[in-house]
């Protein structure tokens, strides 16, 4: 879910930071505040990330961003937006200082970037299924059904393999492809050739929305917390926003943000999630 003036914009943007544009030294604005570049990815991700009617970019990672700069007097935000990969290319060679995506923790990332110890929001895995099924419900329901085809690697894979190993009598069947297709899976569970896909919920909401088949997200199975990363030279930027998204976690502020963007409060508990305060709509 691209915009091309996303793409026009980052590639032209980012590539002149990683020719080196930069000066060098940490720029300011006129009245003296230190410039940090933030890498924002133009593979849109409703509702972390995507643009309004008059392409600007909007969503809940936008709103965190601006009530962390509220509360930074020194510094103030320019947005570069680019591929995530040259995104992570320009956040290793320091052309910009942080990066934020929804990125999960692993640990070859972790050798390379800084991550925070608070994470300023969650990731929820789902399982999506046919709207007239009320068999399935969590990933024990799954065992003995169908999943999709689904990459060998990435963090939803990591989530199912990580199920095996703590069921090794009754595993789940996985089956493997190189680079899935979410809406090709998504319609094959609408076609009755597989039981549920499993997949973020933001994600087929993006993807539904175009689609529009006869599926519902059965339940909320995981939440995944994400960060900001930070290139490893900015410990003491990444000290400062970590304290304030945990003040922010505190005030509850980013729950009336997570209430805004997903209609449900994923500060909270699975259960409260499932049952209470989520909307399927």
């Amino acid at each position: 879910m691209k915009r091309n003036w996303l793409v026009l914009l980052g590639a032209t943007v980012l590539l002149a930071i990683l020719a080196g544009c930069s000066n060098g030294g940490s720029s300011t604005t006129e009245d003296g505040k230190k410039i940090i570049k933030v890498a924002l990815s133009d593979d849109v991700n409703p509702p972390f990330l995507y643009t309004d009617s008059e392409n600007n970019p909007i969503g809940y990672d936008m709103d965190y961003l601006a009530e962390v700069e509220k509360r930074l007097p020194d510094y103030k935000f320019e947005y570069i937006f680019g591929e995530e990969e040259s995104n992570l290319v320009g956040l290793a060679t320091g052309k910009v200082d942080m990066a934020i995506n929804w990125f999960f923790k692993n640990p070859e990332r972790e050798e390379k970037f800084h991550y925070p110890k608070y994470e300023y929001g969650y990731s929820l895995t789902s399982l999506i299924t046919k709207t007239d099924r009320d068999d399935i419900k969590t990933l024990d329901d799954m065992v003995g059904k169908k999943f999709t085809p689904m990459s060998a690697s990435g963090g939803l894979r990591s989530i199912l393999n990580g199920y095996n190993t703590s069921n090794p009598n009754n595993p789940l069947t996985i089956e493997s492809i190189e680079h899935p297709s979410n809406a090709d899976n998504l319609k094959r569970v609408d076609e009755g050739k597989a039981d549920a896909i499993f997949l973020n919920k933001s994600t087929f909401d993006a993807v539904q929305e175009t689609l529009n088949l006869d599926l519902k997200v059965a339940g909320i199975v995981s939440k995944e917390p994400i960060f900001i990363v930070y290139n490893k030279e900015n410990i003491e930027l990444a000290d400062q926003i970590d304290e304030i998204t945990h003040e922010l976690t505190e005030d509850g502020t980013l729950s009336k943000l997570s209430d805004k963007w997903f209609s449900t409060d994923f500060f909270q508990d699975l259960e409260y999630i499932n049952e209470k305060g989520f909307s399927y709509e």
